[in-house]
């Protein structure tokens, strides 16, 4: 179908965003013809901000405005223990809980060698180099339970085992209010693993 270029370029740019293929794509540029002009220039601004303004904690990894980040900076965090994730965006899910409060190293990935991302392709090195540079007791692999995530904190554990430092991972298993029916076999197996005493 033919759209005039203006158009036909926006399309093309939201495609370029994960999960929107051209349906939506139409959808959200017509969405935007049809707002008010300030509001596009405000959305525009937004994103030309958050490019331009954001980078990346040069000790944890984390999105940041400010280097170090509002984490690292924070004298009344935990400096003897560091949570290891996959994503910056798996430091906010942390952070939202409000449980943890040590530091976060943010490995920007996981070991995939189906997709080519070996070892020396993730933040493996920094977080080596870290743990000689600071007093880092315990190291909590908290990447994600699935097979890249999992060969991931295999990998780091033993790395880390010569150094001498705790390596723990955090548990897996069943969701609060979720079904043992519902619940695969990994997930089982997982969840029996970590089982405690009450």
């Amino acid at each position: 179908m033919y759209y005039p270029e203006p158009i036909s370029k926006l399309i093309d740019s939201f495609m370029k965003l994960p999960g929107i293929g051209p349906k939506t794509a139409v959808r959200l540029a017509f969405f935007v013809l049809n707002m008010k002009e300030d509001v596009v220039l405000d959305f525009a601004k937004a994103l030309v901000n958050a490019k331009r303004n954001l980078t990346y904690c040069s000790s944890c990894g984390h999105i940041t405005d400010k280097d170090p980040c509002y984490i690292c900076e924070d004298d009344k965090r935990d400096r003897s223990i560091i949570c290891v994730v996959q994503d910056p965006k798996d430091v906010i899910a942390m952070e939202k809980m409000k449980e943890y409060n040590g530091l976060y190293h943010v490995l920007h990935g996981a070991i995939s060698p189906m997709e080519g991302i070996g070892p020396e392709d993730i933040k493996i090195a920094e977080l080596l180099r870290r743990l000689q540079d600071e007093t880092v007791q315990e190291v909590i692999l908290a990447t994600n339970p699935n097979i890249e995530g999992e060969a991931t904190a295999m990998y780091i554990s033993r790395l880390l085992k010569p150094t001498g430092v705790k390596i723990t991972r955090i548990a897996h298993g069943l969701p609060v209010g979720g079904d043992l029916e519902y619940a695969d076999e990994v997930t089982l197996s997982k969840a029996l693993e970590g089982r405690r005493e009450l």
